[in-house]
């Protein structure tokens, strides 16, 4: 069997990942299981259009785990039980869609599904897995909070040799030992598609501030590394001035906004490292009595809010993160189940939205 295929980042090929196009349509009504407490699912359902995740790939290959290697045995997927472990609340569109799609593609292949959510509390997300494992979960899709201290789920996990493919964010762990794959977006490249925005919006002069993510994940330090490197690469005389925590919540994001303008009247844009913090330093621009176009403000993830934001004049650019994770991560999951190859990092390809698409492309947004 010839292997999923890891990403090579320079390749200017793109691969759709097989069998994806026919999951996009989300089923309404998915099942709730036992540790379920979210809503939203027929919300992010709505128009997908054909906004699926696409795998980046060349053919030279990458590093691949197997079965063998890994431990544990062969199964049939359709007669498997699947832990999810959500991290974060569901009041943010992300991961309303990832959960959202995690259960459609569930329902689709009739899997048995079980799932928990950590409700943004690092310490219940590891009793949630390890309850997972009690409850007799064969396999694991987490999306980590943290990406550092799952040296007790791993241990668990791995006394019973059960696969773990995480989604979205990284741990950091041994792939092919610790778990099998991560399937989620090159972090780096938004920060510097990012920065290439602002650059472009801004004409690469003048000061700008940095809206975090949360502390403790790979997300934050690398979308914060990919645009300080272009902006320091390509525009100097954009000078960074403000960079403080928003926490990947809109409030959060507002408030942090609030002291920026106070303390830094004359800033120039706005990088924020999410849509929701996006969407709150929106909300105290308009408090201040700040005009759309004032402040440029670029952010990552796609959501539909932000996306309106681009067509009402508030936003300038947002660098898509695809949280349909549902088709790729099952399919990575039966591959490897039925001692398939799968690659140890499945870097997926994001698009964006500019003045230029953003009306258009509105119901390819979640």
């Amino acid at each position: 069997m010839k292997p999923i295929t890891l990403l090579s980042r320079t390749s200017a090929r793109t691969l759709v990942a097989a069998g994806l196009a026919a999951s996009l349509l989300f089923a309404a009504g998915c099942a709730k299981s036992e540790d379920d407490d979210s809503g939203g699912d027929s919300a992010a359902s709505q128009d997908q259009g054909d906004a699926g995740q696409e795998v980046a790939a060349d053919d030279a290959g990458g590093k691949t785990c197997a079965i063998d290697a890994y431990g544990g045995k062969k199964l049939d997927l359709k007669n498997a039980t699947v832990g999810f472990s959500q991290s974060e609340k569901e009041a943010n569109p992300f991961r309303i869609a990832e959960t959202a799609s995690i259960k459609a593609e569930a329902e689709k292949r009739g899997v048995k599904l079980l799932t928990a959510n950590a409700q943004s509390q690092f310490s219940k997300q590891i009793s949630d897995v390890q309850d997972l494992i009690a409850k007799g979960a064969d396999l694991l899709v987490i999306a980590p909070l943290n990406s550092d201290g799952w040296e007790p789920v791993l241990r668990a996990a791995g006394a019973k040799h059960i696969p773990i493919v995480t989604i979205d964010r990284k741990i950091n762990a041994t792939a092919c030992k610790d778990y099998v794959s991560f399937i989620g977006s090159d972090f780096v490249e938004q920060g510097k598609r990012a920065a290439d925005r602002m650059i472009e919006t801004t004409g690469g002069k003048g000061k700008i501030a940095i809206l975090l993510g949360a502390a403790g994940n790979n997300v934050t330090t690398e979308r914060t590394k990919g645009f300080q490197d272009r902006i320091k690469e390509k525009a100097p005389d954009l000078k960074v001035v403000f960079k403080q925590t928003g926490e990947f919540a809109r409030e959060k994001g507002q408030q942090v906004t609030e002291q920026l303008i106070q303390s830094k009247p004359d800033i120039t844009g706005i990088y924020a490292e999410n849509d929701e913090m996006g969407l709150g330093a929106v909300n105290a621009l308009k408090g201040a009595g700040k005009k759309a176009g004032d402040v440029k403000i670029v952010t990552i993830d796609g959501t539909k809010g932000a996306v309106r934001g681009i067509v009402d004049g508030w936003i300038d650019g947002v660098v898509e993160s695809n949280p349909r994770f549902g088709p790729l991560a099952f399919k990575t999951l039966d591959a490897f189940t039925k001692g398939e190859k799968v690659s140890q990092d499945i870097v997926i390809k994001d698009s964006a939205y500019t003045k230029d698409n953003a009306e258009s492309d509105l119901n390819k947004a979640y």
